[in-house]
């Protein structure tokens, strides 16, 4: 593979230094990985400890495993409340995206505090991916980021642009099952924007 070359997945590039928290499975990480041929541009965290992912998760343990073949950096136990003081995912670098998937509402707010503090000034952005049908779209998730001086834009979430890739309830009695979406999109944040 020539490593000039510039692969994509979805809204992902190898080219970019990527973070992504509340990982569940890791398979939405393990796709990024896949499409790209290596994982050495991928920082992938979970809240859970790798002990508990192995009993929570049926794939957790291998797609970890795969993963830290193709040279991801996986981390466990990252809170993203306050991951920006976290040694074990802070780059002096900062990064070029930062991404969380299908979060529960009171993890929003601390996740793009945090987030805003890790990501490169003009060029890095923030995406949420979370449903906007009732009731979730009272989150109201693009004027969390307003009040801290984020800008948004919406863009569309497309699922099979990611292949292997299954969302995770992740709490409950039932955290290994997949949940349906409905309507859903990915929220950008960004510091500043430019107009062409």
């Amino acid at each position: 593979m020539d490593v000039s070359q510039t692969l994509y997945c979805g809204h992902y590039n190898n080219k970019q230094q990527i973070l992504l928290v509340g990982e569940g499975d890791f398979s939405f990480s393990l796709c990024l990985a896949r499409a790209f041929g290596s994982s050495t541009n991928i920082t992938a965290t979970s809240l859970d400890t790798r002990d508990e992912l192995g009993l929570k998760y049926k794939d957790a343990k291998n797609n970890v495993e795969e993963l830290e073949r193709l040279g991801c950096t996986v981390v466990h136990g990252v809170n993203v409340h306050s991951m920006n003081t976290d040694y074990r995912v802070v780059r002096s670098d900062l990064y070029d995206r930062i991404i969380i998937n299908f979060p529960h509402q009171e993890v929003v707010r601390g996740f793009l505090r945090s987030g805003k503090e890790m990501v490169k000034d003009f060029t890095g952005d923030i995406h949420v991916t979370h449903k906007t049908a009732y009731p979730f779209a009272s989150w109201n998730i693009k004027d969390l980021g307003s009040e801290i001086g984020l800008f948004n834009r919406k863009m569309e979430f497309e699922p099979l642009q990611y292949p292997g890739y299954s969302n995770k309830r992740g709490s409950g009695s039932d955290y290994d099952s997949s949940f349906p979406v409905g309507e859903f999109s990915t929220f950008m944040f960004r510091k500043q924007w430019f107009s062409c």
